[in-house]
């Protein structure tokens, strides 16, 4: 079963949107016999391994040492597989390695940022290893266009064709699966 890695902020709770939205792209993704691979711990994370643990996907928390010596907690119940990183460098190159079938990346703060560009530049300096990077909501869009807007001169006028742009739920697994 090929895992999708899906990113986002530890925030969310239970009943909140992006919670809600993360639930619904794991529930799906599982429908679709794929599986999940996440930092595995709480918020987005949570709502992601929930929804396709409960759905039959396989559910890949990668967690790490550092982040549970900042913010002592364990992973989330509905991790079937733990990876246990003790850097949040080697987590990140666990998490791009485990998603052999692209990633999503939801609403999310710094850390989902650093996820992100470690997997589109994975993505660009690997042009034979091809697997989608789907961003979701608005947030991603504004932030990414002000980045290209004053880095201009730094990088490519086009995205890669494997990047894009989503709202909603339905869209994204749509985007993600074509």
């Amino acid at each position: 079963m090929k895992k999708a890695a899906v990113f986002g902020s530890a925030r969310p709770v239970p009943g909140e949107p992006d919670y809600e939205a993360a639930f619904q792209i794991g529930k799906l993704l599982a429908q679709r016999n794929f599986g999940v691979v996440t930092g595995g711990y709480m918020g987005t994370m949570e709502a992601v391994s929930k929804g396709a643990s409960v759905y039959g996907g396989e559910v890949v928390g990668v967690t790490c040492e550092e982040i549970e010596k900042w913010r002592p907690i364990e992973h989330n119940a509905y991790v079937q597989h733990v990876i246990h990183c003790i850097t949040l460098d080697e987590r990140i190159r666990r998490l791009i390695n485990e998603a052999d079938a692209g990633a999503i990346a939801l609403p999310g703060g710094i850390g989902t940022l650093a996820e992100i560009a470690m997997f589109w530049n994975h993505v660009v300096i690997h042009p034979t290893d091809i697997r989608p990077l789907v961003f979701v909501g608005d947030g991603w869009l504004q932030t990414l266009n002000a980045f290209h807007q004053y880095q201009k001169d730094h990088l490519p006028e086009e995205l890669p064709k494997n990047i894009t742009f989503c709202t909603s739920v339905q869209e994204t697994l749509e985007c993600f699966i074509s």
